[in-house]
């Protein structure tokens, strides 16, 4: 399926998936209120200034946020259970999606830049 819109690509899941999904894209305004969005890689893509910032993405199991910012080494270690390879967080669905620590990472990905 090819989605045009971050709307599109939310409304493609399961209730309940979904509103983690709008919670996560919250999450992300609120830390940068000024960012827009874009269906990059067919996943939301959050950008700034024109440029990609972070995607994030569901999954049957998880909700998946790449890449990995730079990180201080608290924020290192309370993503530590959520790392997955090189570059990617990934939080299960059936567990409490830990929204503070989605807030701290795109905070980090403000500060990179």
């Amino acid at each position: 399926m090819t989605f045009e819109s971050v709307d599109e690509y939310i409304a493609s899941f399961p209730a309940e998936v979904r509103e983690v999904l709008e919670e996560v894209r919250r999450t992300i305004h609120a830390a940068v209120p000024n960012a827009a969005e874009k269906i990059s890689y067919q996943m939301p893509t959050i950008t700034l200034d024109g440029t990609p910032l972070l995607h994030f993405s569901a999954w049957k199991t998880h909700i998946a946020i790449y890449p990995i910012p730079p990180t201080d080494e608290p924020l290192t270690a309370a993503l530590a259970p959520y790392r997955s390879g090189k570059g990617t967080l990934k939080f299960p669905l059936d567990k409490p999606i830990p929204y503070d620590l989605i807030t701290r990472v795109t905070e980090a990905f403000v500060r990179q830049r």
